[in-house]
């Protein structure tokens, strides 16, 4: 993704080493639907056969994709899950193990959709491969009620920057006084120019070089378990924040960044996720 992007225009594509696609497992997919397309204004419709025994609800927003919701076995822990989009999945996952990651389970197919693995870096962060067939990933990002990020929390910065960059080529951005460390994927903007957003370029001007390429963030959180943590657009924090809170999530902190109004939310089945109301400095 990139800081801003527009609404509408071709199917949006990701290069290899972009995230791309997010999706939570949730011991009720009916009731985490009903609590997501009440604070975010998502419609669902069922990827999964009418046969099947199980559910993958994708989640659309003005009849785009945004994400996904799907079943959690029972005993795994709740959480929003970002995919990297790679080349070839199995090469990819070779990789991870190679660097020093896990690969958790896959390469496996996704149905005609894509085909993925779940993995973990060195420090136990889990992250999603994901190499498209039909479903590209995220069609809508970045605009009120979608995906905006994805951040790595994390206790080792440093071999994050390692891992990470060996297995997508990773580099990264250091601005100004901000205590997270940005993740850029070189050629991107150029990528988002040529595609779904001629725009973009002119729109950031002024921005610090290289800023159209970010993809997310790196931030140091000392001894809390290091993971992937998704961020959702939002017109006005605030009432985003009051609106989960009248539908059964936990406010677990707020924050004001330079760039945005901040509010760490758990929703009613336990996935933690981040509102962020885009505030440009003055």
């Amino acid at each position: 993704m990139s800081a801003e992007a527009p609404p509408t225009g071709p199917a949006r594509t990701y290069p290899a080493g972009v995230t791309c696609w997010i999706d939570t497992e949730q011991p009720d997919p009916a009731a985490a639907s009903r609590f997501y397309g009440e604070l975010f204004g998502w419609t669902f419709t069922n990827a999964m056969p009418p046969q099947a025994e199980s559910v993958y609800l994708i989640a659309q927003l003005d009849g785009n994709d945004v994400g996904a919701i799907g079943p959690a076995p029972a005993g795994t822990p709740v959480a929003w899950n970002t995919y990297i989009a790679v080349a070839e999945a199995d090469g990819a996952a070779l990789a991870v193990a190679t660097a020093g990651g896990t690969v958790v389970s896959g390469p496996n197919d996704a149905g005609p959709g894509g085909r993925t693995a779940t993995c973990a870096d060195p420090q136990g962060a889990e992250f999603r491969l994901w190499q498209p067939y039909r479903r590209l990933g995220a069609q809508t990002v970045n605009l009120p009620g979608s995906w905006n990020f994805s951040d790595l929390r994390t206790a080792d910065i440093a071999a994050a920057r390692t891992f990470y960059s060996e297995i997508f080529g990773w580099e990264y951005l250091n601005l100004g006084d901000s205590v997270e460390t940005m993740v850029s994927v070189p050629g991107y903007g150029d990528h988002l120019a040529a595609t779904v957003d001629p725009d973009i370029y002119r729109r950031q001007a002024g921005a610090p070089a290289g800023f159209a390429d970010v993809i997310g963030a790196i931030e140091d959180v000392g001894a809390a378990a290091a993971g992937w943590h998704v961020k959702f657009s939002v017109a006005d924090r605030d009432a985003s924040a009051a609106l989960a809170v009248r539908l059964g999530a936990t406010v677990l902190e707020t924050a004001e960044s330079p760039w945005a109004a901040l509010a760490r939310i758990r929703d009613p089945q336990g996935a933690e996720f981040t509102l962020s109301e885009f505030r440009p400095p003055a």
